[in-house]
């Protein structure tokens, strides 16, 4: 993974590969490519959300941003990696008729199954968008919550994510993410893996640099609302990295964990 543009066709090809198997991704421990035997390991459960749409999800999540995320009725809610609209179609409950959620996602088979599940269901106020998180299709000052699930690690420049989701904020408005961090930083062997990447954890920065990158984007009354540690097997680990590497990740004392955390944007 030698530059920005390897790591964005890493991501793009493994949730292409999800999106177009339209299942949930039960093998994988983490997302797509790693590997893993039963259920995904940092998934929440959706199925007592009204407005959940079992078509939808395809267990890529690490938390559930809609919660804590005060959208109201009326609300314009953006939801960043949005995928086949699981998140989307949650929030699309909370804002009612007179409301909009967009779901931008730069993969175009998610976007294609979002618009497929979109049109099923035949909303009116909910439209998908194929983009780059890093340069968001969307007018400055045109949303009142952001929200997103397990995507910004992902993004290579978490910097310009981050500005990205100010720009786009109403004054006054805020976000609320579910993404997965580091207590300290991973060995470069696991960094190095490009299925440990595609699959939200070698992407990871450590905790207090995502506080820093999201209050140095302008943000305010940051705080992380809902916490837990993510253990991938040992088993399932030995399948992508040497002995040694794993003892160097072992080692590291590195914790990998899922967080939700919000700010605000000041009036």
């Amino acid at each position: 993974m030698e530059n920005r543009t390897d790591l964005k066709d890493i991501v793009r090809e493994k949730y292409g590969e999800i999106a177009r198997r339209s299942e949930r991704a039960s093998s994988s421990c983490c997302g797509p490519g790693c590997g893993c035997s039963g259920d995904t390991i940092m998934a929440d459960s959706y199925t007592a959300l009204e407005g959940y749409v079992a078509e939808a999800d395809l267990g890529l999540g690490c938390g559930i941003p809609t919660d804590g995320a005060g959208i109201r009725a009326g609300d314009v809610v953006l939801d960043l990696g949005s995928g086949a609209g699981n998140d989307v179609f949650v929030a699309r409950r909370l804002v009612g008729e007179h409301g909009r959620v967009i779901g931008v996602d730069f993969t175009p088979a998610m976007v294609e199954k979002a618009e497929s599940n979109r049109r099923k269901l035949g909303y009116e106020n909910v439209e998908f968008r194929l983009g780059d998180i890093e340069e968001l299709p969307v007018e400055s000052g045109s949303v009142d919550v952001v929200i997103s699930n397990c995507v910004l690690n992902l993004v290579p420049q978490k910097s310009k994510a981050f500005e990205q989701i100010f720009r786009v904020l109403k004054p006054g408005g805020h976000f609320s993410i579910s993404d997965i961090v580091v207590s300290a930083p991973l060995p470069p062997a696991l960094r190095s893996v490009a299925e440990l990447y595609a699959g939200c954890v070698a992407g990871a920065v450590e905790r207090r640099e995502y506080i820093r990158l999201i209050e140095s984007a302008g943000f305010r009354t940051v705080r992380i609302i809902k916490e837990k540690q993510i253990t991938i097997p040992e088993e399932d680990l030995r399948t992508l990295v040497s002995p040694a590497d794993l003892e160097a990740y072992y080692s590291s004392g590195a914790k990998i964990e899922s967080i939700t955390v919000v700010g605000e944007k000041p009036q």
